[in-house]
């Protein structure tokens, strides 16, 4: 045995002349700082995603101070941009009634009391043979097509069953008011001045710069 040889190794590790055997390293260190690295990493991910999904469902503090999110649910909030520029006053409207039923002194008596209620009161008399005895129902309300949103709706509302009609050839502001078979009174004073201030009053709109989340 060479005196290079260390103590108590055999023939495979003699060594001869002046060159040392090379000696493997342990494969169970490199597999053992492999795998414990990959756990720290696997860690790191997951503690990562934990603050992210908090951060998402508690907004995080960047959410709050930049305010609102953008897929937040408007509020609706009144709104002076309603209905009430478009209502005309009783007192502008000029109403002509007109009888299409067999009952004689309908049209004044409906119009007495149209005229006591506000409105201003032009041609009473019997209806056309357009509209004579061939209206079923409680009446027709009948006015230019510029008054579908201004006079017609409140002359509506003192015969709300009325039907609504507009005529592109009409000529000037007046609206016709033609009284039905089944018309027995005009709708209660109370009740169509309920129904007019409702038309006046505006209606809440939704602004797109309040949102609640």
């Amino acid at each position: 045995m060479s005196m290079l040889t260390p103590q108590g190794m055999g023939r495979q590790y003699r060594i001869k002349g002046n060159k040392y055997p090379r000696m493997r390293r342990s494969r169970r260190r490199g597999r053992l700082a492999v795998g414990l690295v990959a756990s720290v990493a696997v860690l790191g991910l997951i503690g990562w995603g934990t603050l992210q999904l908090i951060d998402v469902f508690t907004g995080g503090d960047k959410a709050t101070a930049a305010g609102p999110k953008t897929d937040c649910a408007t509020r609706a909030t009144p709104s002076a941009s309603g209905s009430a520029a478009a209502v005309v006053e009783p007192g502008r409207i000029t109403v002509n009634v007109f009888n299409a039923t067999p009952r004689s002194g309908l049209a004044k008596k409906t119009a007495d009391e149209l005229k006591k209620r506000g409105f201003k009161i032009g041609d009473v008399g019997n209806a056309t043979k357009k509209y004579d005895k061939k209206v079923a129902g409680t009446g027709i309300l009948l006015g230019p097509a510029s008054s579908v949103k201004t006079s017609l709706p409140v002359l509506a509302t003192q015969l709300t069953t009325a039907e609504r009609r507009t005529d592109a050839t009409r000529k000037g502001n007046a609206l016709d008011l033609i009284i039905g078979t089944g018309f027995k009174e005009l709708t209660s004073r109370a009740d169509a001045d309920k129904a007019l201030a409702a038309l006046a009053a505006p209606q809440p709109t939704s602004t797109p710069s309040d949102k609640a989340c």
